[in-house]
Parts: C-alpha cells; sequence; structure tokens
C-alpha cells in the first residue's frame, strides 16, 4: 500500500482517541455508535414521543389535536357518563297551564345548556329586545316583591320570567338579603351584560304583592300580548297605589289582635279590653319612632312596653285579672311570624346567605321585644308586683271561644299586612283550621306543642298554597296570618318573666321552648307547600289555554 493511501483521513472515532487535543467532556467514547440524524438538532424535547411507543395518526383533514377528533379511548359501546348519549338528551317536560312559578323554578335549577330556549313572541321587538331596559324592568319587579317579604327562590323565578318572556333566555337572577344581580349573555362569543338593584326599604303591602304578581303572570302569558311600554306602565301604578287600609284602621286593627290573643291564652272581658288599649298605643309610640327615623329595633322595644306596663299596672292594683294574657296578647301583636317564614323557607331552599340575614333580622326584632318586656317586668319586680312564671294560663276549658279568638287573630293580622280585601275572609278561614287542628292534637290528643304546631303550620301551608296555586298568586297572603294563632306568645313571656326573676335556666328553658315552636311554624308551612307542590296539580278554569308550544316547554 503506497504512502498515501495511508494518510488517508481517519474516521472521527480514532481521531479523538488518538488525537490528545480533543479533551471536551461531550466527546464520544471510541466504540458507541450514534446513528446520523442528517444534519438537524437533536429531539430534546419534553413533550417528543419515547421511542417504542406507538401512537396512532390523526385522520387525514383533521389536525392534531383538534377539540372534534375523537379521543382514542373512548369506545361507542362504552361511552362515560360525561359524554352525551347517542339517544341525546332527553327534554324536560313543563305543563303550560301550571302556574309560572313552578316552570320558572324548575328551570332555574336546570343547567343554562339544558333549558330550552323560548320561541320568538309578540313582545320581542324588531331587531330583538332592548336588553337594558328589560333588564331593568326585571329588578324592579323583584325589588317590588323582596321587599314586601317575598322568598328569595320566588322573587328569582319572576325575575327569570320577565326576562324569558322578552326572549332573554340565558339569564342568570341572583337575590341576597339586599342585593338584586341579574346578568344576560346573548351567546357563547359575546360580552354578557349585568345590572343590579339594592333594596334598601321595606314595607308590608301584600296588596302590592298581589298585583306585582298578577303582572308577571301576565307577561308569562303568551296570549297577554304586553309590551315593555305597558309594563312599565303598569309597574308605575302598582307603585303609586296606595295602602288599601288607613292608618286608624291598622292601629285598631293591632289592638284587636292582642285582644283576641289575650282571649285565646284565657284571658277574659277586662283583659281582652286591657290588651287592645296596650296594643294599641304601642302602635302609636311606634308610629311616633318611625316618623322620627329611629330604627326598627327601637320600634319594636318601645311598642313592647305599653302591653306589659298596663299588665303590671292592673296587678299592682289588686285587680283581679291574668296579668301574663294581657302580655301575652300584646306579644303576639309583635312577634315577626313573617320575617321568620320567610327566613326558614330560604335556608330550606339553599338560599343560605339570604336566610342568615332574614334570621338575624329575626333576633334584633325579638331582642328588641326582649328589651321592652324586661324593662317593664324588672320596674313590676321592684315595685312588688307578684309576677308568678308557673301559673299556666288556662286554654282548654273554651275551645269554641279560643277558635273564635283565633278567626278574629287571623283577620286582624290580614289587615295589618295590608292584604285584599277578597284574600281577608280565607285566611280568616285558613287560622281557624290551624287552631282547631292544634287544640284537637295538644289539648284533645295530648300530643306535645312543638309537634301539634309543625302539623298545625303544615296544614296552614298545604291550604295556603292550594288557594294561591288557584288564582295563580303569591301564597304568602293565605299562610302568613293564619299562622298568628300558633305564634309562641305565652311560652316568650314566661320565659322573659323567669329571666327578671333571676330563674335563668327556667327562663332559657321557656326560650328554647319559644324558639322551637317558632321553627315548627315556619318547617311546617314550607313542608305543607312542598308537598302541595309535588302531588298536586291545580289550575284555574278560567285561565288560559295551553297554547303553541315552544321547545321542551
Amino acid at each position: 500500500m503506497s504512502e498515501a493511501e495511508n494518510r488517508k483521513p481517519q474516521s472521527d472515532e480514532a481521531r479523538s482517541a488518538f488525537d490528545p487535543e480533543i479533551t471536551s467532556e461531550f466527546a464520544m467514547p471510541v466504540g458507541l455508535t450514534v446513528p446520523r440524524t442528517g444534519g438537524e438538532a437533536e429531539t430534546t424535547s419534553e413533550f417528543a414521543v419515547p421511542r417504542g411507543l406507538d401512537v396512532s395518526q390523526p385522520a387525514a383533514g383533521e389536525g392534531e389535536g383538534s377539540a372534534f377528533s375523537v379521543p382514542s379511548t373512548y369506545s361507542a359501546r362504552e361511552a362515560p357518563a360525561a359524554f352525551t348519549p347517542p339517544s341525546g338528551v332527553p327534554m324536560v317536560s313543563l305543563i303550560k297551564d301550571l302556574p309560572w312559578q313552578d316552570r320558572m323554578r324548575t328551570m332555574l335549577r336546570m343547567p343554562v345548556t339544558e333549558r330550552p330556549a323560548p320561541e320568538p313572541g309578540p313582545k320581542t321587538e324588531e331587531g330583538g329586545p332592548a336588553v337594558p331596559r328589560v333588564l331593568d324592568l326585571t329588578l324592579r319587579i323583584g325589588e317590588l316583591l323582596l321587599a314586601g317579604g317575598e322568598g328569595a327562590e320566588d322573587v328569582e323565578a319572576a325575575m327569570f320570567a320577565v326576562c324569558r318572556s322578552y326572549g332573554l333566555d340565558r339569564c342568570e337572577p341572583n337575590v341576597t338579603f339586599t342585593l338584586l344581580a341579574i346578568s344576560y349573555q346573548p351567546s357563547l362569543v359575546e360580552d354578557p351584560v349585568t345590572a343590579s338593584r339594592t333594596v334598601r326599604r321595606r314595607g308590608t303591602d301584600y296588596t302590592r304583592l298581589a298585583a306585582v304578581f298578577q303582572l308577571v303572570d301576565d307577561l308569562s302569558d303568551a296570549d297577554s300580548h304586553l309590551s315593555l311600554e305597558d309594563a312599565y306602565r303598569r309597574l308605575a301604578e302598582i307603585r303609586r297605589n296606595r295602602h288599601p287600609y288607613p292608618t286608624w284602621v291598622l292601629t285598631s286593627a293591632s289592638g284587636l289582635l292582642a285582644g283576641a290573643a289575650s282571649v285565646l291564652v284565657g284571658g277574659d272581658a277586662v283583659v281582652f279590653v286591657a290588651a287592645v288599649l296596650g296594643a294599641m298605643l304601642g302602635d302609636r309610640l311606634a308610629w311616633l319612632c318611625a316618623g322620627r327615623g329611629l330604627p326598627e329595633f327601637y320600634q319594636f322595644l318601645v311598642a313592647a312596653m305599653p302591653p306589659a306596663a298596663i299588665g303590671i299596672a292592673l296587678t299592682l292594683a289588686d285587680v283581679d285579672v291574668k296579668a301574663s294574657a294581657v302580655i301575652t296578647g300584646g306579644l303576639f301583636a309583635l312577634l315577626p311570624g313573617r320575617a321568620l317564614v320567610a327566613g326558614v323557607q330560604d335556608g330550606l331552599t339553599g338560599f343560605y346567605i339570604t336566610a342568615a340575614a332574614r334570621l338575624l333580622e329575626v333576633m334584633y326584632f325579638f331582642v328588641g321585644i326582649v328589651a321592652g318586656v324586661l324593662v317593664m317586668l324588672y320596674v313590676g319586680v321592684q315595685l312588688g308586683a307578684h309576677l308568678n312564671p308557673d301559673v299556666s294560663l288556662g286554654v282548654s276549658k273554651r275551645p269554641l271561644w279560643q277558635i273564635g279568638a283565633s278567626m278574629l287573630l287571623s283577620l286582624t293580622f290580614a289587615v295589618l299586612l295590608q292584604q285584599e280585601r277578597s284574600t281577608v275572609l280565607a285566611v280568616t278561614l285558613n287560622g281557624g283550621v290551624a287552631w282547631s287542628v292544634y287544640g284537637a292534637m295538644h289539648y284533645a290528643g295530648d300530643i306535645s306543642p312543638v309537634a301539634s304546631t309543625a302539623v298545625a303550620a303544615g296544614v296552614v301551608g298545604l291550604f295556603g298554597q292550594l288557594l294561591s296555586r288557584y288564582r295563580f298568586a303569591s301564597a304568602l297572603p293565605y299562610t302568613t296570618a293564619a299562622i298568628g294563632p300558633l305564634l309562641p306568645g305565652s311560652a316568650t313571656y314566661f320565659g322573659l318573666l323567669s329571666i327578671a326573676q333571676n330563674e335563668v335556666d327556667a327562663g332559657l328553658v321557656s326560650i328554647t321552648k319559644a324558639a322551637a315552636l317558632a321553627m315548627a311554624i315556619a318547617i311546617g308551612v314550607n313542608l305543607g307547600s312542598e308537598i302541595s307542590r309535588l302531588f298536586l296539580r291545580v289550575g284555574s278554569a278560567d285561565k288560559r289555554r295551553a297554547a303553541k308550544r315552544t321547545r321542551g316547554f
């Protein structure tokens, strides 16, 4: 072999082995063969597929990682629950002639993507509805309902019904104790429109509440053809309407309520008159405090003093009357049964923030009543008034008088709530039925007062829901006044009297009994209403017929 052939360049491996100048730690050792990559950089990405792992390639025409490509682990025969079944999602059937509260409540509990979309109706303006004006109308209607004491779920259902009546189906209402908010998103790619409104003033006017429910019912009717301007005009008329009863009627009703409650717990004619005078004086003092801008806590505190003062004065004057019946009657006129029922209802339906706020409001009112009565009781004890908390009220000897007193109590309570005159008779009869059930179970059947109260309140809720569903109205006017005879006035009074006489243990036991009775009332009313919704389908005969059905509606 020639010398030129012997000088042929050696391979890289041999050169690195014999060339002393190559000392890099990245030099390839002798005997290790590395495949050539054609001059490209070596793949070092952490997303690179390891050698030996076979991955199926995506179908032609479909990019790698497409959202529409079927996953490699998906099997049509063994599809997991996360995928839509081949038969599709079952459509929710909503009966058209049911009250709008039931239909809207059903859709509110459904996911947004599964709600049936409404068909464009006559109320939809050209070019689509004016979204800001529809949301403003919705918030104003929700404000009147929430300020009138309606439950949070029913307020949301009403707001949702108004939006759907104008074609806004992708709406999400949100109700808390003092704040109303609603959000509408036209589509998945458009920005949502959100509006809110604060409820600063609350007033009890069930006539206005019934008018708002009628407006929402007309808006939900596909045959009413109520335009946005007509809805605004009717809402303005509702706001301008005055209360159905003047002030002197309300004051008289407050006195008669206390008098009926005193007879209900065993009082006679003198006790009735004393309770009437004490409650009317307390009502006037509360109106005076309200005119001066004092909070409701001080209004309840001042209103609780006159009945207790009159009862203590009769005891100091050695008048042979039951002072406890006078004070108990005054407490019946002040106990916040409406707010208690609404608070417990919100808690049972899942609106825990609103429920906590309502129950906190009830607690403040109750503390105000306790403070007003305790001040008078302490004064009476210091003056030598002999008030015995162990004396039981004779309430089991006059069933006919008690039933009449319970009906009078419900009647006056309905007047205080500013109910429509057409509902007063029904709620009066409902209150008489409630006390009859309670008396039959507790006094004749010797059943515990808590269980008897819960069953009687359940009957009130059942009948109230039936009447409201028949008239397509709110259930509050038919239930709130009817629970008046069941309120724990006597247990509250005896608990406060024991605390005033330094018998704290006995007082706390009686106060706990009063709280248990109050919770039994609220839970019973809500349970009766839910039973009515679940098993009874009641519609008005003179209401509209089923119109053209929308998708799944």
